[in-house]
């Protein structure tokens, strides 16, 4: 029996490790001993534990001379006398077959024994992962690559863990990986960790991301949070909790800024086993456990500030596992990695993918990379049918487990019916390059095998899988080619899924976030209803109780949908200022929401009715308008973002500006107090008129053009017949804005405007350039082609001048 060398250490504490020993125990366990030894004094929470190191794994390797053995079984493959399949079986038998050299089990017993003691245990339950010392480099993730064992106890079960991790070294998907990423099979050896368990069993655990993962925007921190133990959310079999935290107001221990929050179906956990051989089980998770969520805000921010810590010691964003004690209520940073996609994309560079027509939606999820793509579906519900697997086909299966990598890079697109978006295999679907809807709860069931689909993960979020193969035009841009302009030139946002998407645009920030997006698509309820549940029909009142479950106060799922949809706008453009625009609903449109037939009264013309600012002092709507202000504090003063400007639509009168100013102050909003600045909508003929009197109430207009010209010249916007009328480049409407900008000049007040007007007519925009507009506030698919036409307009008025 060959004798381990002296003069080669085969075991290491974290603590006695660091980022420099990768080569010798691999990514992970490099990093767990980084942050063991660097990041304490930032608060950062390590469970306690050991590595093998790759002289170890070489070690046994001669010990049982298996490398000439393990390049045999390769050759066969690449030669194609044995399957990947027939291979890796193989390889895996000659490893579990092997014993360790003497002493390096003695080291490990004897490293375990001190675990043990040191946590006040006989036998502590411990963590046995893999390690591979060419892992988690920057440019590949390796994840889920090799196998972890959870709730181990034993010295002789952590050596039987170790040599499983060791095996599977050479499981399919990661022979097939090392295969893609052009590594040498016998170049990449094995580090194990052995890590004190954290009592996430009867408590809870996930995965974080420094950076957001789809967008890459890198002010954001993205984690995923469920019941039990962690592998739920790391290998995507169930679908987690999210939650969005916005880095550069950590600082500041006042705030709390958590921008998003989503209650994930949580439907399994993960728990330890009692009796037997597995020593983990799946169950199924309470009716309480599903509505409630993982985290509290102060947990998420927790999470958020070690993230951040992370990052900034290793200089890059990172891919992070925590794990929450439910005994202690602790929180442990149980992994780290550098992250691997969005880290190597240009923050120059601009891609966009558009859908040029439109297509019956057949099933949604979350959205993995931001790309368009089309193909025949294939349904494949169990690996061991991966063969039968046509290239180029959308790859649908139940969950994106990482034994489905040797068919992913070959798919042309990945649809699941589990998993989340920071699962393992979601990871290595970006990595790939490969488009994934994930999470869509039953795919394989609806979506005909064979039937032609296209998979658009381009419009936000929300991934969508349409019926047909739909045509889409794909746009590059060189960020650093775009113009300058002295006009700012803002963007339109509406939908908080799909704000991060557009971070990379130099917009001089919002100059139109609808509120009314929020309240229809995320909210649905109508406020009142939130107000006065007695007054709704029963059926309604049900589903109120459905959407609003989790919350004591019904109208709190109100105030808060709506503060993080506007805080998750903002986020992207901090610190420039985001104009949010109170709700501009019209009666028929409020009535659509949910309870809203018993608040609105039909109107025979809702586009001049009970609309914008005559609602907020109203007394059928000013309960209704506290929640709207009530959200927006909590954005300003909790959430952090003191540059949300707040903008009073269709106001008719100076004596109706008064009244919603008082009724705002009545709430907290009071025009100059933190900085706050209100502007109003110049969309109304008594507006231009009387501006030099609205201006002593706001500190800014905005130019409705839509409705200023409807009013101007008398035309219903929405109206076919009248189409042709229609056109804010009217002399008539042409001279009320250029009176617009002269009198808000002269009252030292902004303005700018938030029409399509100047998208989708260049000499409208050279006029608004012409009079000196402040700022043009654009839909942000035609931000790219409309700056340049600002610019051409602003150097021709130049060389006239």
């Amino acid at each position: 029996m060959t004798a381990p060398s002296a003069t080669r250490v085969h075991v290491k504490w974290f603590s006695d490790t660091g980022i420099g020993d990768i080569a010798s125990v691999g990514g992970k366990n490099a990093s767990l001993g980084e942050l063991s030894r660097s990041l304490q004094s930032a608060g950062v929470k390590v469970p306690e534990g050991f590595a093998t190191t790759s002289d170890a794994y070489r070690a046994f390797l001669e010990h049982n001379g298996l490398e000439p053995r393990i390049r045999d079984c390769i050759a066969e493959y690449e030669e194609g006398r044995a399957t990947l399949r027939q291979a890796g079986a193989a390889i895996r038998e000659l490893f579990l077959a092997a014993g360790f050299p003497d002493g390096i089990a003695a080291e490990i017993r004897e490293h375990y024994r001190d675990l043990s003691q040191r946590a006040g245990q006989a036998q502590v339950p411990v963590a046995v992962r893999s390690s591979a010392t060419a892992e988690d480099l920057p440019d590949a993730s390796f994840a889920g690559q090799q196998e972890t064992f959870l709730n181990v106890s034993g010295e002789r079960a952590v050596l039987e863990a170790c040599r499983r991790c060791y095996a599977s070294l050479f499981t399919d998907r990661a022979i097939s990986y090392r295969d893609i990423k052009g590594y040498g099979h016998l170049d990449v050896a094995l580090s194990v960790g052995i890590q004190r368990m954290v009592r996430s069993d009867v408590g809870a655990s996930g995965v974080m991301f420094s950076i957001d993962t789809e967008s890459g925007f890198p002010q954001a921190v993205l984690i995923s949070a469920a019941w039990g133990l962690g592998e739920t959310v790391v290998q995507g079999t169930i679908n987690p909790d999210k939650y969005q935290v916005f880095k550069p107001l950590l600082a500041d221990s006042r705030l709390i800024p958590v921008i998003a929050r989503e209650t994930g179906a949580k439907e399994r956990k993960m728990v330890y086993s009692h009796g037997g051989s597995a020593l983990t089980r799946m169950v199924d998770t309470t009716e309480r456990e599903r509505a409630a969520l993982v985290l509290t805000d102060a947990e998420a921010v927790l999470l958020a500030r070690w993230a951040t810590a992370v990052e900034q010691h290793y200089g890059r964003p990172m891919d992070m596992e925590w794990a929450k004690d439910g005994l202690t209520g602790e929180l442990f940073m149980v992994q780290a990695r550098p992250e691997t996609v969005q880290a190597r994309r240009s923050s120059s560079m601009f891609r966009t993918y558009h859908l040029q027509q439109q297509g019956q939606v057949l099933a949604t999820g979350a959205a993995v990379g931001d790309s368009i793509a089309k193909g025949n579906v294939c349904v494949i519900r169990d690996a061991k049918d991966i063969e039968s697997f046509t290239d180029g086909s959308v790859l649908v299966t139940r969950m994106t487990d990482p034994d489905w990598v040797p068919v992913m890079k070959r798919a042309a697109g990945i649809v699941t019916d589990h998993g989340g978006p920071t699962s393992h295999a979601a990871i290595v679907s970006r990595e790939l390059g490969v488009p994934a809807v994930v999470g869509t709860g039953n795919a394989t069931d609806t979506l005909p095998h064979g039937a032609p689909i296209t998979l658009s993960c381009a419009e936000g979020e929300e991934g969508r899988v349409y019926e047909g193969l739909l045509e889409y035009t794909v746009e590059d841009v060189d960020m650093d080619r775009l113009p300058a302009t002295r006009t700012d030139v803002m963007v339109n946002i509406g939908s908080p899924a799909a704000a991060f998407k557009w971070w990379r645009l130099p917009a001089a920030g919002v100059g139109l976030a609808r509120m009314e997006f929020i309240i229809s698509n995320l909210i649905r309820i109508h406020p009142m209803a939130l107000v006065h549940p007695e007054r709704v029909a029963d059926d309604e009142a049900a589903l109120i109780s459905q959407l609003t479950r989790g919350y004591d106060d019904p109208q709190e799922y109100f105030v808060d949908t709506l503060a993080t949809g506007i805080a998750k706008i903002a986020a992207p453009f901090y610190p420039k200022p985001v104009i949010v625009r109170l709700s501009d609903f019209k009666s028929n449109e409020y009535s659509h929401l949910i309870g809203g037939g018993s608040f609105e009264h039909p109107e025979e013309n809702p586009m001049l009715g009970f609309r914008g600012a005559s609602r907020y002092y109203s007394e059928d709507y000013r309960e209704g308008f506290a929640l709207e202000c009530r959200a927006l504090r909590r954005v300003r003063e909790q959430i952090g973002f003191a540059n949300v400007v707040v903008m009073v639509p269709f106001c008719r009168t100076v004596h109706e500006a008064d009244q919603v100013i008082e009724a705002m102050a009545s709430h907290g909003l009071v025009r100059g107090e933190a900085g706050l600045q209100l502007y109003m909508m110049c969309e109304i003929p008594s507006n231009v008129i009387l501006a030099g009197q609205f201006a002593q109430r706001f500190d800014g207009f905005s130019i409705g053009s839509n409705d200023l010209t409807q009013l101007v010249l008398g035309v219903d916007r929405d109206s076919e017949q009248l189409a042709g009328l229609f056109d804010e480049r009217d002399p008539a409407v042409s001279a009320m804005i250029a009176e617009a900008i002269s009198k808000a000049h002269a009252a030292g007040i902004r303005i700018g405007i938030c029409g399509q007007g100047p998208s989708n007519h260049p000499e409208f925009a050279e006029f608004l350039v012409g009079q000196g507009i402040d700022s043009l506030s654009l839909n942000p698919d035609t931000y790219l082609r409309t700056l340049p036409v600002i610019a051409a307009a602003e150097q021709r008025l130049s060389r006239r001048a």
